[in-house]
């Protein structure tokens, strides 16, 4: 059989948020390491695949007939650019469609580390209930009313973001050459400021860039040393913008207040990563989660319908919208 679209998730993922694919469109779903993937691309029309997984290699799409590969997402870093250009294949990705739900994830980690939420929740388990209150009192914690914001990358999600931590009281900075709206950052009164500079007077980094080689390792040993005594660091964006190893010194350390990292340079991220090696109250000071800032019930079905409707555009013959290259 013919199929019109391969996808690279489980048709789970749609029926869970009743985000099906359009009647009339053939749809075959598969995994990226299928052994029949490569025959079926000499057949398929369009790919759908989540934003996040393992690169596909350039000769996956060598002699195929796909013309468009869907990215369920913002991100595209698991494609090959100058590859699928050469080759003329269309990829589009659906952006924004994550932004109230990453917001949410940086502004509840924010909070959930500045107030030590998760650190009081292991200590009273444990029975320190007096002692642990009496050091949240003398530690004098800070909520994000006042606080400075700063915010690494202003496109679509990190507006979006902004814009949650300023509905908190939060004063907003941002680094960004080339901010999406210039006029919605404006009417937040937030303020354009140079990466050293941001770190600097930030209480709370939230980094909301793509991974390019530009932005790998942006945030390393020398930026986190730039970042103010008991300062939060978010990380909701990829892994590789991170330096890991010099994230836990810095936590062990006792120089940054917390982390919270949602991204991975390895995903799964293997057991030697070295966030996994910290202890003791750094521990406490660090927020772990599965690569999961944007997924919600409500995005994904947006995702996922977006990305149906533009696939069935293509398919009708017209150009795919929200395209990347």
């Amino acid at each position: 059989m013919t199929f019109d679209v391969i996808v690279l998730r489980p048709e789970a993922d749609f029926k869970r948020v009743d985000a099906m694919p359009p009647q009339g469109i053939k749809v075959s779903y598969r995994t990226p390491d299928d052994p029949e993937l490569p025959a079926l691309m000499k057949q398929a029309r369009a790919m759908v695949i989540p934003a996040v997984g393992p690169r596909l290699p350039a000769p996956l799409f060598e002699s195929s007939t796909v013309k468009l590969v869907q990215v369920t997402g913002a991100g595209v870093d698991r494609l090959d650019e100058a590859a699928l250009k050469r080759l003329g294949i269309a990829v589009a990705n659906v952006p924004g469609g994550s932004n109230s739900a990453v917001a949410e994830y940086a502004v509840t980690a924010a909070s959930t580390l500045l107030r030590r939420f998760a650190w009081a929740d292991v200590e009273l388990k444990a029975g320190h209930y007096d002692a642990f209150r009496k050091r949240m009192l003398a530690d004098n914690l800070a909520g994000l009313d006042g606080l400075t914001v700063g915010v690494v990358g202003l496109g679509v999600i990190g507006l979006a973001v902004a814009q949650a931590f300023h509905r908190m009281g939060a004063r907003i900075g941002y680094f960004d050459p080339a901010p999406r709206d210039p006029q919605a950052a404006a009417a937040l009164d937030a303020k354009s400021l140079a990466l050293d500079e941001l770190l600097r007077v930030s209480d709370v980094v939230t980094l909301h860039v793509p991974l390019l080689p530009a932005t790998r390792g942006l945030i390393g040993d020398r930026e986190l040393g730039l970042m103010k005594p008991n300062a939060i660091l978010i990380n909701a964006a990829r892994g590789g913008i991170v330096d890991e190893a010099a994230l836990v010194a810095h936590l062990e350390s006792g120089r940054l207040a917390g982390a919270a990292v949602d991204v991975y340079s390895v995903e799964p991220p293997p057991a030697d990563n070295p966030l996994f090696k910290v202890k003791g109250d750094a521990a406490r000071r660090l927020l772990l989660t599965p690569h999961i800032a944007g997924v919600t019930r409500q995005s994904a079905a947006f995702l996922f319908r977006a990305s149906w409707a533009n696939v069935e555009r293509v398919l009708k013959g017209d150009a795919p919208q929200n395209r990347v290259y």
